[in-house]
């Protein structure tokens, strides 16, 4: 991973999210970031217990597809980001992007208490609609996929 994690390079009034909000005292604040080939954005995180679903050690499906969410939001920024030229070393901030749908597929029991990969690989840019195609990973399986389609705010 390299470089500094897009969530640090959103504008300050856009940095609030539960999930990866570097001003949220509360919340996960999830970091993504580039892979070394910079096709891939890699996240990782460690949830502990308190974020249990019905099956005791696992993750609730909430906070998945909220990973997802917040990884997907971020990595759209990002491959749009560099596409417009950002040079992502803080002299100017990502465009800011919204979820306008997100599907989620739980394809294991993802276990809490482990470090969790999460990844986005760009499907497409259009205008300012970015897909993007997700996976979290625990112990090197794939738990979860997803796609998102977000969404580029205007005037940011």
């Amino acid at each position: 991973m390299q470089g500094k994690a897009f969530q640090d390079l959103y504008p300050e009034e856009y940095s609030h999210c539960f999930g990866c909000g570097r001003n949220n005292k509360h919340g996960h604040h999830l970091k993504s970031f580039w892979s070394d080939d910079m096709n891939t954005t890699i996240a990782k995180i460690t949830p502990s217990n308190i974020y249990t679903g019905g099956v005791p050690d696992h993750l609730y499906g909430g906070l998945i597809a909220s990973l997802l969410d917040c990884h997907g939001a971020a990595s759209a920024a990002a491959f749009k980001s560099l596409t417009i030229g950002n040079k992502f070393d803080g002299s100017e901030p990502l465009v800011r992007f919204v979820t306008g749908s997100l599907t989620v597929n739980f394809e294991k029991p993802t276990p809490t208490e482990c470090e969790l990969t999460v990844t986005a690989k760009l499907i497409s840019i259009e205008n300012r609609k970015v897909k993007v195609e997700l996976a979290l990973l625990a112990n090197d399986l794939v738990c979860a996929t997803g796609e998102m389609l977000a969404i580029q705010l205007k005037d940011i």
